[in-house]
């Protein structure tokens, strides 16, 4: 943690709490909200309506979270290590604690199930604020900056994720599914988690080093098995072994009846050692 990013980070959590106030107290910030929501920007402005419509979806959770897992996974395969792949999930997880615990704590309703004009709509058993499509976009598309390699792409990328996150944040306002308010606090909550992702970096180098090893170990058992050959018996009335006599290389193959072969010869001739009986 730098010290640049220790002063964002104090500065954008008194903003969040500045904004949380201001809808607790309904300020200037609430009647703000409403008039926006009175003038329904989606009638002003019906012909882009289709076309935000598919925008809003890169702040959705699930779409975004594939895309961006795909890009870092193949990263982590690359660079042999589980680094963008656990920051994603820590992100991810952070996002979904933090937004969800405040979401439910106000209970804040929607504009378009808002019950009493001028009213913040507080407590009345909704979850809209903070918008989490929002914060969603910041975090999904903002992790792709924070893992960057180079200070070029790095500013590349913070741009990128900037302009995505700020128009998936004021699509929802143009749909009037959300209040600006809600966005205001989103794009806070968002960037409090990226810029919180520092203080997870020891937790994470444990967590791989762990999985790494445990992946070795897998790795190792499964290789131990593959080098054991099982010894197959044999079925009966099968091949037998075959019997070496003393100074031959060839075995000498008998009746299956008989195990190792028929039995060698003697001197005599006779198998067995018996002279043949003779009549007289």
């Amino acid at each position: 943690m730098t010290r640049t990013r220790l002063a964002l980070f104090g500065g954008t959590s008194a903003f969040y709490l500045a904004m949380v106030v201001a809808v607790l107290l309904s300020t200037w910030l609430v009647t703000l909200d409403w008039k926006i929501m009175l003038f329904r920007p989606y009638q002003q402005w019906p012909e882009i309506h289709g076309f935000l419509d598919y925008y809003v979806v890169l702040g959705q959770r699930g779409p975004t979270a594939v895309m961006v897992a795909a890009w870092l996974g193949w990263r982590s395969w690359r660079q042999h290590t589980l680094r963008p792949l656990l920051c994603l999930g820590a992100a991810l997880l952070l996002l979904n604690v933090t937004v969800g615990a405040v979401k439910l704590g106000l209970g804040r309703l929607g504009p378009h199930y808002a019950t009493e004009v001028g009213s913040a709509e507080l407590f009345a058993g909704g979850d809209i604020f903070p918008s989490g499509h929002t914060a969603n976009a910041v975090v999904t598309w903002g992790i792709l900056a924070y893992l960057a390699t180079t200070p070029r792409a790095r500013r590349y990328l913070s741009a990128l994720s900037a302009v995505v996150a700020l128009g998936v944040g004021l699509t929802t306002v143009y749909l009037g599914t959300h209040w600006l308010s809600d966005v205001l606090l989103g794009w806070a909550a968002g960037l409090l988690i990226l810029l919180a992702l520092p203080w997870c970096e020891p937790v994470l180098a444990v967590a791989e080093s762990w999985i790494l090893a445990l992946r070795d170990r897998v790795r190792d058992r499964l290789r131990d098995r593959r080098r054991l050959v099982p010894s197959l018996p044999v079925a009966s009335g099968g091949p037998r072994p075959g019997y070496f006599p003393p100074g031959s290389e060839e075995p000498v193959r008998g009746p299956a009846g008989v195990a190792g072969g028929r039995a060698p010869a003697t001197r005599s001739g006779v198998a067995g050692g018996r002279a043949p009986a003779t009549r007289g």
